[in-house]
């Protein structure tokens, strides 16, 4: 019998066995990604479009998005919802600077004939004009008060200081919706949606039929416009405090080019910015939280795409202490840079990585979800045992080459508004 009064065994991860979806070809250089054999009725696909916002323009991607299912020629969008509330099925589009995702859930059983509901829907959307006013005009108030937020201003410039004269710094202002026209939905659709497929995911305990069924539809929307931007990017560090009267609060951001997990520094580097700030214990929380006050939470995190990272530093506080804060950060860095970090410490965070991988690893979606995390970069999921081992293996030494390699103060753009 369990005797709860011991506590179990601690056992060091060593590895974790990843499982791999099966691949099959949609058409040349689309893949589809199939995840089958789970252990419950539940199903879901995901289709990625080369239809993010760096594509043409933020507001493009950002209302063709929102309006993919609002209705057809024979159609209109309450009947595509309630066909799909019919069989159980729910759908949701998310846009990021590179691709938009459009994923639909089911039962197994109810999957296919799901799809063909949302396949036809999305196939066959006309963008209303009364949909796209009444977006337009819904998104536009959103904005305006948006645009009223200190930590929605400070991160749109840290964004357009960033990515300085590429796409990735465009964001969307109020007088996009003057001038947007339905057609340029219309064709925006056309082109990255109906010839924009870059790969699909499927989870689910289906045939090999209806999954070959599946593939079979998804080549209608795949084409040839796999449209990339420019990621070159000048790097120029750059401060900026932009005042706002009204404002009780001062957002802070702090932040840098980087890169992505392809780079042999990423995991020492993740490493040392979980000390830093990417956890509830960490040094920035416990100084400028728990020990000055300053705030309700300060994070640090990375953020990857395809070709490239950042790095950035987020907060929110009161207006009289914005430069202390900033000072603060300057330090906490700065003992990164000097200190070797102490080995309970290195411990705790090393324990806690490998906790929160494994908690990402629970499950055939969560799997999946890791899968697609090195697919994009054009790895495979063993980089998941290297993160393991790295994480294991790394000394207080390599942290704190980390922090002087990769964050010198003056490398970093510095925006505050408030």
């Amino acid at each position: 019998m369990l005797n709860r009064q011991v506590a179990p065994k601690l056992t060091p991860i060593k590895s974790i066995d990843f499982s791999v979806p099966e691949t099959f070809e949609i058409r040349a250089g689309i893949p589809l990604y199939w995840k089958n054999n789970i252990a419950n009725e539940t199903a879901k696909i995901e289709l990625h479009f080369h239809a993010g916002t760096t594509i043409e323009t933020p507001i493009l991607a950002s209302l063709t998005a929102g309006l993919l299912i609002s209705g057809t020629k024979n159609k209109s969008a309450i009947q595509i919802h309630h066909a799909l509330d019919a069989v159980g099925a729910f759908y949701d589009v998310s846009v990021s600077q590179e691709q938009a995702v459009v994923t639909l859930y089911a039962l197994n059983s109810y999957l296919k004939q799901a799809f063909d509901i949302f396949h036809e829907a999305l196939s066959a959307a006309i963008f209303p004009e009364k949909e796209v006013q009444e977006i337009c005009n819904e998104r536009q108030e959103k904005l305006k008060v948006q645009l009223q937020k200190v930590n929605v201003l400070a991160q749109r410039k840290i964004q357009q200081v960033l990515f300085e004269k590429t796409p990735y710094s465009q964001v969307i202002s109020q007088g996009d919706y003057a001038t947007l026209k339905r057609r340029d939905l219309i064709d925006f659709h056309q082109k990255y949606y109906l010839n924009g497929l870059s790969k699909v995911f499927l989870v689910g305990d289906l045939s090999k039929e209806v999954m070959l069924e599946i593939k079979d539809a998804c080549s209608d929307f795949a084409g040839e416009n796999a449209k990339s931007s420019n990621s070159e990017f000048t790097g120029k560090a750059h401060i900026d405090h932009q005042e706002k009267s009204d404002a009780l609060q001062t957002a802070i951001r702090i932040g840098k080019i980087m890169f992505n997990k392809t780079h042999p520094d990423f995991i020492a580097f993740s490493v040392m910015n979980t000390i830093l700030g990417d956890y509830f214990g960490s040094r920035l929380m416990s100084n400028i939280r728990e020990d000055k006050g300053y705030t309700y939470g300060i994070g640090s995190y990375m953020m990857e795409n395809t070709h490239f990272g950042y790095f950035m530093i987020a907060t929110e506080v009161a207006k009289e202490v914005r430069e202390a804060t900033i000072q603060e950060v300057k330090k906490e860095l700065e003992r990164l840079q000097t200190e070797l970090v102490p080995e309970e410490e290195l411990e705790l965070v090393k324990s806690y990585l490998l906790g929160q991988l494994l908690k990402a690893a629970d499950g055939p979606y969560a799997m999946l979800d890791l899968f697609s995390g090195v697919e994009l970069h054009g790895m495979d999921i063993s980089f998941y045992n290297k993160y393991i081992q790295k994480v294991q293996e790394i000394t207080s030494e390599e942290i704190r080459e980390m922090a002087c390699k990769h964050l010198d103060w003056k490398s970093l753009s510095i925006i505050s508004v408030g």
